[in-house]
């Protein structure tokens, strides 16, 4: 803590919380914002630092740190969690550095936000899941960023179901779809292997999908059936820094070694049925993700491009006058409401990472466990896992495992990422 940290502190102002963040491509401009807003918007128990930014390109590391505020940059990770002015690593890295990064900045006692999905393998998961337990006991707190869970409309949808609004749940349809990758000259970034990305569309957009139909009905997945398939199999070798999710062809090709696209239906504890679509191949679809839950009581659909939006059926009304109806989800009674505009003034993507920040910070301050957890995040991956051996198997339907168990216990979270780095 600086001088004039402890200066404000003793004049009544909220505690410090320094932050330092692993990567700064687009979920590192994403979750800067997040940091950068939270405490101008909330009144927040704590009062996030951006302390410190890594990534290993020293003049990209730099701008990024300029761009978006943060205090310093570094070129090392390792380095960026000896840091004593940082008590928080945000990891926004490609997913083949989640485990290590989340291990040691736990061991090193940090608190961990870590993006999704949590790993590229169950494995993976599993020691983070370890490492995170053991870091509980000493103090330290692990979330997983699923940011649309922070989307109003979504969050007021999960209060409708626990409401018991729609009553007894009998289907769940989401699908997620872009068209980044539609063209085949798109240039092979680091999304489109496998050693890097652990998944292609299923991984990437897959695991929001999985975790919305897991956190909206309150229910696991218990099994799938699933297709996957890759319609670009070679494509122009990357030429440059990628800007946004693409960048520009080289010369070469190289191959794909992800899915374009991922199609399952599965099965919820209770019975009810869900399915799923993720593809980056859907021509005129930019950012499309749509959701619609039905039950017998009533159903409600969400569509990110409306986000702002959701419209809600209540079954139980006379049929000559019922339909869904638009919910305008501005209302100061309305999730993470409070600290914005007036009613009628909507919000966009970037406030979800301002409510993640939330979230967060008030759990810390309060010692209280953060959600979504790397539990959580173990579930996404496990049902992510038996979507990809249904698909190595024709579809054959294929349980998921159930339960937070993340053995074998007895083996350190430090020994468990040393064999998978």
């Amino acid at each position: 803590m600086t001088s004039s940290e402890a200066a404000e502190q003793a004049a009544g102002a909220p505690p410090t919380l320094g932050v330092g963040m692993v990567g700064y491509a687009f979920m590192g401009a994403a979750h800067s914002q997040g940091w950068r807003t939270a405490g101008h918007v909330f009144d927040l128990p704590m009062r996030p630092v951006l302390a410190a930014i890594c990534g290993r390109d020293r003049d990209g590391v730099r701008a990024a740190a300029e761009r978006h505020g943060w205090a310093a940059a570094e070129t090392e990770w390792r380095e960026l969690i000896a840091r004593d002015d940082v008590q928080v690593v945000d990891i926004c890295t490609p997913g083949d550095s989640h485990a290590e990064i989340a291990i040691a900045a736990l061991e090193a006692g940090k608190h961990v936000l870590c993006e999704k999905p949590l790993a590229n393998s169950v494995a993976e998961a599993e020691a983070m899941v370890r490492a995170a337990r053991a870091a509980r006991s000493r103090g330290q707190l692990a979330m997983v960023g699923f940011n649309y869970r922070r989307v109003p409309a979504v969050s007021y949808a999960r209060q409708l179901i626990e409401e018991g609004r729609l009553g007894t749940l009998r289907h769940v349809r989401i699908t997620y779809l872009q068209d980044w990758l539609a063209d085949p000259a798109a240039p092979l970034t680091w999304r489109l292997k496998r050693e890097h990305a652990g998944s292609g569309a299923l991984g990437d957009l897959g695991a929001h999908i999985v975790d919305l139909a897991q956190f909206l009905t309150g229910e696991p997945l218990v099994g799938v059936s699933a297709l996957t398939e890759t319609f670009v199999k070679e494509r122009p070798v990357l030429s440059g820094a990628t800007a946004g999710l693409s960048g520009a062809g080289g010369a070469g090709t190289g191959a794909v070694t992800v899915d374009d696209a991922a199609v399952f239906t599965g099965r919820l504890a209770s019975g009810a049925l869900a399915s799923f679509e993720a593809s980056r191949m859907a021509s005129g679809r930019k950012n499309a993700l749509h959701l619609e839950i039905n039950g017998e009581l009533g159903s409600l659909a969400f569509d990110l491009e409306r986000l702002n939006e959701l419209s809600f059926h209540d079954h139980t009304e006379p049929a000559p006058s019922s339909g869904f109806r638009r919910i305008l989800v501005t209302e100061p009674e309305h999730p993470y409401l409070e600290g914005w505009w007036p009613p009628g003034h909507g919000l966009g993507y970037e406030h979800t990472f301002v409510h993640e920040v939330r979230d967060l910070v008030e759990a810390v301050a309060a010692g209280r466990d953060p959600v979504p957890s790397f539990e959580d995040g173990l579930q996404v991956q496990r049902v992510l896992a038996a979507v990809e051996d249904s698909a190595a198997k024709n579809a054959v339907y294929t349980p998921v495992p159930q339960g937070h168990d993340a053995s074998p216990a007895e083996e350190p979270a430090a020994a468990a990422a040393e064999k998978l780095s």
